[in-house]
């Protein structure tokens, strides 16, 4: 600790430790220096996950707190790791001098200014350097800007480098978002949060160098990882997942049924009860991508995943079990209809051979109309089960 009694620290530095007695010295110099330099009244935090080398002695040596955490992850090793700082800034940042701790005093003017997050940026789209053999290829031209595209484009995140592990935060901002991840998308899940929680974000330039360390590989993996990130993109986003897909079938199955039903010819191509079946396929997964959609936002809503928004605002006034037992009904009724017509048709032709081309114009959109119908009416007890929030159980004292 530097500057300070431990009831009076401003900043907290966290980093997450895994065998790094290579460069993890130099890091905890660094900070001291900063520290000393910017008059910050500061302690550090290492959060080590289960090392074996010397960095525990390491940390201890040159007055840092050490934090054992044994659920293994970078996420889990943060989570510890903040929830015992102290001070009412967290600066959080990896242990490989790939980050310069020295730059640490521009994290802590924003936050003095009333930042709840800022964010360091490497790429020069964010004013940032990378130096000469300090991140993969595959990282800064394809992983890292497309990651921030889609952070930006279905986040809204005021971001230009999504990746990068050196932030500052409020303390009590991590309890604020509820954070759950416990590997490396815990740093992405903190910007998603935060931005549609609707805290103050600010980004500040810093320089990347290279890995110090030697004796073992990054703890990244490039693909891994990556898949993870846009795996909890997705999770976090029923929009993109389920309801921009659930909307393109439905449309592709409106424009087959307009285009076959009468049996349509454009350009020498016929469309006809195979185009039916095609888009009864695209009705069918599009109505339950929609459902899912609804399932997914509400359960995320009432669990404290994600934050409410307009659009569920709006949906949970439009929507209520009744009604969609009613277009279930509506929807059965139709189909049932379509079907019983499509028997009699081959009633008066005797039980015999039937023309399959116009027979298939009631049988599927029957058929489709019943499934899709189903589909809503149970969904719709699904996501009313799923909107009831639990409620805490108060008990009585005697």
């Amino acid at each position: 600790m530097s500057n300070s009694s431990q009831n009076n620290v401003e900043v907290s530095v966290v980093m997450p430790c895994l065998n790094e007695a290579d460069t993890l010295a130099t890091c905890l110099d660094k900070i001291h220096r900063a520290f000393l330099e910017a008059k910050i009244a500061g302690e550090v935090v290492v959060a080590d996950n289960g090392s074996t080398d010397d960095s525990i002695r390491i940390a201890e040596r040159a007055g840092a707190r050490v934090v054992r955490v044994a659920e293994r992850g970078y996420g889990a090793a943060l989570t510890a790791g903040i929830g015992s700082a102290t001070g009412e800034f967290v600066i959080m940042g990896d242990a490989d001098d790939s980050y310069d701790f020295l730059e640490l005093p521009k994290f802590v003017v924003k936050l003095r200014d009333g930042f709840d997050l800022v964010q360091g940026c490497r790429l020069p789209a964010g004013g940032g350097t990378v130096k000469p053999g300090a991140m993969p290829w595959l990282h800064r031209w394809i992983g890292n800007p497309m990651f921030t595209l889609l952070v930006r484009r279905w986040f809204g995140a005021p971001i230009n480098d999504v990746y990068c592990g050196m932030r500052g935060f409020r303390r009590g901002l991590i309890g604020e978002l509820d954070l759950r991840s416990t590997g490396m998308e815990y740093a992405t899940e903190m910007i998603i949060k935060a931005n549609l929680h609707g805290r103050r974000i600010a980004e500040v330039p810093i320089t990347l160098h290279p890995d110090g360390r030697k004796a073992h590989a990054p703890h990244l993996k490039t693909f891994r990882d990556g898949w993870r990130t846009l795996r909890f993109f997705l999770l976090c986003s029923p929009r993109w997942l389920f309801v921009i897909p659930g909307l393109l079938l439905l449309a592709g199955g409106i424009v087959g049924y307009a285009v076959a039903l009468p049996g349509l010819t454009i350009n020498s191509i016929t469309f006809d009860a195979h185009t039916l079946l095609f888009a009864s396929l695209f009705l069918i997964c599009g109505s339950q991508s929609l459902a899912f959609a609804a399932a997914t936002k509400t359960f995320a809503v009432s669990e404290g995943l994600l934050p409410d928004d307009r659009w569920q605002q709006r949906f949970a006034s439009l929507f209520s079990l009744e009604k969609g037992l009613i277009v279930m009904g509506a929807a059965s009724l139709l189909g049932s209809g379509l079907l019983l017509a499509a028997v009699n048709e081959w009633r008066l032709h005797d039980f015999g051979r039937l023309d399959y081309a116009q027979t298939m114009r009631l049988v599927i959109p029957g058929a489709t109309a019943i499934a899709v119908g189903l589909q809503v009416g149970f969904a719709s007890f699904f996501i009313s089960l799923l909107g009831m929030r639990r409620r805490p159980v108060s008990v009585e004292s005697k």
